[in-house]
């Protein structure tokens, strides 16, 4: 699914998106879209950073997934007890 994304260009950077469009058949959006995609590829590249490490890390975590739901098991179980009194 498409989103659409508002920013502030310059002028000559927008004429240069235009001309290559029309030079390569395609649309801006086409056009803009690869840009991008090649920019991460050169920089994850040159770089080492990789993007799925940097933003989803949920699964690197210093318990094992059976500590984890045992906390929130406790903590549900003694939250459930306050109430009961």
């Amino acid at each position: 699914m498409d989103k659409i994304m508002s920013t502030r260009i310059d002028e000559a950077v927008i004429r240069h998106i235009g001309m290559l469009a029309k030079r390569l058949g395609t649309s801006k959006k086409a056009v803009l879209e690869n840009a991008v995609r090649y920019y991460v590829e050169k920089i994850e590249a040159e770089q080492g950073f990789d993007v799925l490490t940097h933003t989803c890390g949920s699964w690197q975590r210093d318990e094992s997934a059976a500590e984890t739901v045992h906390t929130i098991k406790d903590t549900m179980r003694k939250s459930q007890e306050r109430y009961k009194r």
